[in-house]
């Protein structure tokens, strides 16, 4: 069932976000003070392709907490705010409820990336 999700998940919403990630880590990237945050932003671009059969956990301290501050700032809000609108174009059929969900899931995500990490189900 992961696989179906994952490919449904792919057209309708995996792409688009994934794409957001990754223009968000390369941009991260071009400083080598921004290299760190830009690897998260393409660990999580590898998970926005394909979320289904994966889970996040949250957690860290005091420095994740403050590089999540200057994420948000920087590039938090975009991607949560694009994950947001997404999810709610899919929840508006009732077959999209489930990829709708996961986009709310990724908008929790772009608002803080930093202790958050990939277990795989």
């Amino acid at each position: 069932m992961s696989c179906l999700g994952n490919i449904i998940w792919f057209v309708f919403a995996g792409l688009w976000q994934g794409l957001g990630w990754t223009i968000a880590g390369l941009l991260w990237s071009i400083t080598i003070v921004g290299i760190p945050i830009g690897q998260q932003c393409f660990k999580f671009a590898a998970l926005s392709f394909c979320p289904f059969g994966k889970e996040v956990v949250f957690g860290g301290g005091a420095v994740s907490l403050l590089l999540n501050l200057i994420w948000l700032v920087v590039s938090g809000l975009p991607l949560a705010l694009t994950a947001a609108a997404n999810g709610l174009v899919l929840c508006c059929t009732v077959i999209g409820i489930p990829w709708g969900l996961q986009c709310f899931k990724f908008a929790k995500l772009a608002l803080m990336p930093f202790g958050a990490y990939v277990i795989h189900r």
